[in-house]
């Protein structure tokens, strides 16, 4: 392996630092990017039972007792119940802003591994091929065991950064794809449970307004 990384030069090392990153944020997006992690099953139908059943005190403990994208939201719309649903919506979309960039956590960085690792295999490429044309000149065109080592070298970066690139663009994409349809899913379960509560404060299981400004900032 260290006789691969010295053959490619210089660049063999940031390639090395992508490929590494590549795979740590591969590996903690394909963990904590799960529907069964950030939606779980579970978690919507208690809630949905608690609400329907009018008990908003504990939904709202429920939500404080088992921290996520999605019950930092419901606990932000049943924190704001007393307000009209359209202040609830409001209080549910900020909180929902909040939520989003933990759910497209790392994926800029990955991103960027992803464009950088094919840059920096041409560096090594074009590095290789100085290193060529360098020993043409100092010692001529039929030295081949001399020239090996730069066009080595050249190839070596270029199918290294490739190797890192494709990948991590492909990772890239989907965990976009899946990042985004995780905020659509919670954006549907949220106008879902902001229904329940105003539902029911119209049959009267949830106390009337107070002079009291309620605010989402809570969870900041």
């Amino acid at each position: 392996m260290l006789d691969f990384i010295r053959q490619g030069g210089p660049v063999m090392w940031p390639l090395l630092i992508c490929s590494v990153l590549a795979v740590a944020i591969i590996a903690e997006r394909l963990i904590n990017l799960r529907p069964t992690k950030v939606v779980p099953e579970q978690e919507v139908g208690h809630l949905r039972t608690l609400i329907d059943g009018g008990l908003l005190e504990q939904a709202e403990d429920y939500c404080d007792r088992r921290p996520g994208p999605l019950t930092n939201i419901v606990a932000a719309a049943l924190e704001a119940r007393h307000e009209s649903p359209e202040g609830i919506r409001q209080v549910v979309e900020d909180q929902g802003r909040q939520e989003i960039p933990a759910l497209q956590r790392y994926l800029g960085v990955l991103g960027t591994v992803a464009s950088v690792s094919p840059l920096l295999g041409l560096l090594g490429t074009v590095l290789g091929m100085i290193e060529v044309f360098r020993v043409v000149s100092a010692q001529g065109i039929g030295q081949a065991e001399s020239l090996a080592g730069g066009i080595s070298q050249a190839m070596i970066t270029t199918a290294t950064g490739l190797t890192i690139a494709i990948p991590a663009l492909v990772a890239y994409n989907a965990f976009t794809d899946k990042a985004n349809a995780l905020i659509l899913e919670m954006e549907r379960l949220a106008l879902a449970f902001i229904k329940q509560i105003v539902q029911q404060r119209l049959r009267g299981g949830v106390e009337q307004p107070v002079p009291v400004a309620v605010t989402s900032d809570r969870r900041q």
